[in-house]
């Protein structure tokens, strides 16, 4: 079965709509569709890469527990009194303002020398005073958790540790911080829970300020550490990650404001206020991390010089200390978008410099509204538009529209800090794009052959064009109409044929056919037959047109024109001189294939039809070369007409007023425009019986135009009816009895 154009085009845009109601399902979150977040995660990487600033921050330092200090001070864990002499040292010796320990102390330091001395204590020189005096001195010293707790004692450290979100049950080790906030708040069911943790030593976490936990429950698929939860909800209080509470420990732990939106049905957190800094997340508390550049952006200090003492102090004086660690066998390396293996403790300091800087890239809840409706006007846009232009114009309105779309998401990223999705607009836009010029090249060349084959005998290949661009559908079945008919007739052919060869006769024929032919189709007229010399158009069919009338009167202005041109050739070949009469109707009309089972032919018919020729015919009679009638001229006003009669044709009993066309409206001249006022004049006269007056106006009309025969016609009957006044019921008609 063979779909017609129209079942196609629905079929075109229920397709359409369905995949554009696809993305936007993913969009809402309401369907996965993993290729296309795989191409988002792309464009994502890519924008980022090609914005971050790749500049230095030096208010933080990563002080490294690098393949250099585990080769000079050991194997990790390090002894507790050496982590002891770290912090002592950077704090009294080179000045720091804060600490932050990318490092979590889960597990108490055993000191094998202390459990010897202890037992020898117990047994052996239990006896023994003074071994049992310089074991109470010294005791202190080998407490390694004691003697690294105490260097924690009222200074500004925050220590890490780590949230589990899977269902451990009863795995709690160490002491968690002091939350964050509690969870009154109505927004935190949305928010990353935590089912268990391993923190640190209940010693050490009392003597530290505070904690963040270092881990990243929201890993993307490809395992790329784009954004993090930076806070959690753990037994119904909220924590915070390392990088927010060393942001926080900065602003004197600042009371905390959450702001929200209540977006369907339900409150969302927007953001987190502290002292004024605001710390855009999205409602499930994620934060997308500020990458500056590839690792490197933070001085890295190896803690084997500065526990040695070879760091010159002015790189470490007030400045931020996040200890963490780059050496591979430790396991902290992350995949990011700007580097595949990269130090997570960089991953801390990157979000630190951020808040500190304020430029965290946003992702507002209704920003997904937004995204929405931009799919559906993309939708829009491609059905409506693509259809309606040219290929040419849809693949600059396509490139024009993509390089919009990009460097609105640049813009929106770069300087209003805001990521929206670019991948999913850009792939709906191709794909609505590349369906419209499938489906609108088989259409184009199915309508273009179609109608090639029905109506290219009877118009030009431009209006097939133009009927191919159009959503009209085209018929040949009969249909009424209102349209706008044209006859034209070489006067005097006759004699013409009667003194030329047939030979001659038919190339003169052919040099007059042709140039009308052409003026036709350049005003987008339809051709419906040759009769000898004659020609019948029409103008309204088979392609709508509210202009028909105008087109027609523009088409007969120029081919008399043309006769010019026409006749200065025909002179150069010795041919007789030629002139046209042309007569247009504007009316309904019957428009159709009609005729026989033998012969058919796309035509027109009707009242009006015939009138059109009637009105050809006049032209003789009146001496002019052009008439329109009443409806012709009432639906073309572009044009400036004189007047010449009000008659009845031969077959109507209706009187018309006939017209002649003079020019467009904004090429009349001044003093043409008098001679037809004072034209109009008169024939108000003559229909008045004001016989002498008429005859005194047309007089002057004659003297002015001795040649002009309507002149001549109207002083004949003044003449007439000054000696025969007409009848008490005469209303100025002229009936004529000719064809």
């Amino acid at each position: 079965m063979t779909l017609s154009n129209k079942q196609l085009k629905i079929y075109h845009w229920l397709v359409s709509f369905i995949l554009t109601l696809l993305l936007v399902a993913h969009t809402a979150g309401q369907l996965t569709m993993p290729t296309l977040q795989r191409i988002e995660n792309i464009l994502y990487d890519l924008r980022l890469r090609t914005t971050m600033p790749n500049t230095l921050d030096e208010r933080i330092v990563i002080l490294d527990i690098d393949e250099k200090s585990l080769a000079q001070e050991g194997h990790w864990p390090w002894r507790r009194d050496k982590l002891a002499d770290l912090v002592d040292i950077l704090f009294d010796y080179y000045g720091i303002k804060l600490i932050g320990f990318d490092v979590v102390f889960s597990e108490k330091n055993e000191n094998d020398s202390l459990q010897t001395l202890e037992k020898l204590a117990e047994n052996q020189l239990k006896n023994d005073p003074n071994f049992l005096s310089v074991i109470e001195k010294i005791r202190p010293s080998l407490l390694y958790d004691d003697r690294f707790s105490q260097s924690l004692q009222h200074r500004p450290v925050v220590l890490g540790y780590f949230f589990s979100h899977h269902n451990e049950k009863n795995n709690e080790i160490g002491q968690l911080p002091l939350p964050f906030s509690d969870t009154h708040n109505d927004f935190t069911h949305l928010l990353f829970e935590a089912k268990s943790y391993i923190a640190n030593l209940p010693t050490l976490q009392t003597a530290a300020l505070t904690g963040g936990y270092l881990n990243n429950a929201n890993v993307d698929e490809d395992g790329v550490y784009r954004r993090l939860p930076i806070i959690t909800n753990y037994n119904h209080q909220l924590y915070s990650t390392l990088a927010l509470s060393l942001f926080s420990q900065l602003l004197n732990l600042p009371p905390i404001e959450f702001v929200t939106s209540n977006d369907y049905g339900e409150n969302r957190l927007e953001a987190v206020k502290l002292a004024g800094f605001t710390i855009p997340v999205d409602d499930s508390g994620n934060l997308l991390v500020p990458f500056r550049g590839n690792q490197g952006s933070f001085n890295y200090i190896s803690v084997t010089d500065v526990l040695n003492g070879a760091v010159d102090v002015a790189k470490l004086k007030d400045k931020i200390v996040i200890i963490g660690t780059s050496a591979a066998g430790l396991l902290d390396l992350r995949s990011t978008p700007v580097q595949n293996i990269y130090a997570g403790v960089e991953v801390h300091a990157n979000i630190l410099s951020g808040l500190l800087d304020q430029s965290i890239k946003s992702r507002p809840t209704y920003i997904i509204a937004v995204e929405m409706l931009e799919l559906v006007l993309l939708f829009i846009l491609s059905m409506v538009l693509f259809s309606r232009v040219s290929i040419a114009a849809s693949a600059l309105i396509f490139a024009s529209f993509c390089g919009l779309m990009i460097a609105l998401n640049v813009y929106l990223w770069s300087v209003k800090n805001v990521d929206t999705h670019l991948a999913t607009p850009l792939i709906l836009f191709s794909l609505l794009y590349g369906g419209q010029m499938f489906f609108g090249f088989f259409f184009e060349n199915r309508k273009k052959k179609q109608l090639g084959m029905i109506f290219g005998q009877y118009i030009p290949k431009e209006l097939v064009e133009e009927m191919s661009n159009s959503d009209e559908e085209f018929t040949l079945k009969g249909e009424n109409r209102e349209m706008t008919v044209f006859f034209s007739d070489v006067r005097g052919f006759t004699t013409i044929s009667e003194s030329l060869q047939a030979a001659e006769l038919c190339d003169l024929i052919n040099a007059i056919l042709t140039p009308v032919t052409r003026i036709i189709h350049e005003n987008n007229g339809t051709i419906d037959k040759y009769i000898g010399d004659a020609i019948m158009a029409f103008w309204g069919a088979p392609m709508h047109t509210n202009k028909h009338a105008y087109l027609a009167v523009k088409a007969g202005l120029t081919v008399i024109k043309e006769f010019d041109s026409i006749n200065a050739h025909f002179k150069l070949k010795n041919w007789p001189e030629v002139d046209l009469g042309v007569g247009l109707n504007t009316g309904e009309m019957v428009v159709g294939n009609m005729g026989s089972e033998f012969r058919i032919a796309y035509t027109v018919m009707g009242d009006t039809v015939n009138l059109g020729s009637r009105l050809e015919g006049l032209t003789k009679q009146y001496g002019v070369k052009m008439i329109v009638s009443e409806s012709t001229r009432a639906a073309a006003p572009e044009f400036v007409y004189r007047e010449l009669d009000w008659v009845r044709v031969k077959g109507k009993n209706k009187p018309i007023k006939i017209y002649e066309p003079i020019c467009e409206q904004a090429d009349i001249e001044e003093l043409e425009q008098k001679i037809l006022n004072h034209t109009s004049h008169a024939i108000d006269a003559y229909r008045q019986q004001k016989w002498d007056e008429a005859h005194a106006l047309f007089s002057d009309l004659h003297d002015a135009k001795p040649h002009d025969l309507l002149y001549r016609i109207y002083l004949e009957r003044i003449a007439y009816f000054t000696e025969n006044p007409p009848t008490s019921n005469w209303d100025g008609t002229f009936t004529h009895t000719s064809k």
